[in-house]
């Protein structure tokens, strides 16, 4: 099983991204090819879950546009993977926060962590 996951290191690494977990909101940079042409393209929304190790690793965002809910699952392995960028932590007590699908309006909003400043 070691000598399996060594291989998959090998022919598809990686890229080192920002940490972030769920009930962060993020923006996903992402390509897209349309015939002979291409470019970019951004997903912006909370973090509900991540899932997986090592090269199957997945991340599923959650975004409203209008009056749907719209998400995206994006492998961190992906070659398609421009840039990943966090915009706002998020104060969650679950690792999966799939009941954000239910919330509308203000109650789907995620409390802000605070950050502590040591004074000098």
């Amino acid at each position: 099983m070691n000598r399996i996951k060594e291989l998959e290191k090998k022919l598809n690494p990686v890229k080192e991204w920002p940490s972030f977990q769920a009930g962060d909101t993020i923006s996903v940079t992402y390509k897209i090819i349309e015939g002979t042409k291409e470019r970019l393209q951004t997903f912006t929304g909370v973090v509900i879950q991540r899932r997986g190790t090592g090269t199957t690793e997945t991340f599923t965002i959650r975004k409203m546009s209008g009056n749907v809910g719209v998400e995206r699952i994006f492998p961190f392995a992906s070659p398609i993977l421009d840039t990943i960028e966090v915009n706002k932590r998020g104060r969650v007590r679950r690792a999966r926060i799939f009941y954000l699908r239910s919330l509308t309006g203000k109650a789907s909003r995620i409390q802000e962590k605070k950050r502590f400043v040591a004074e000098a």
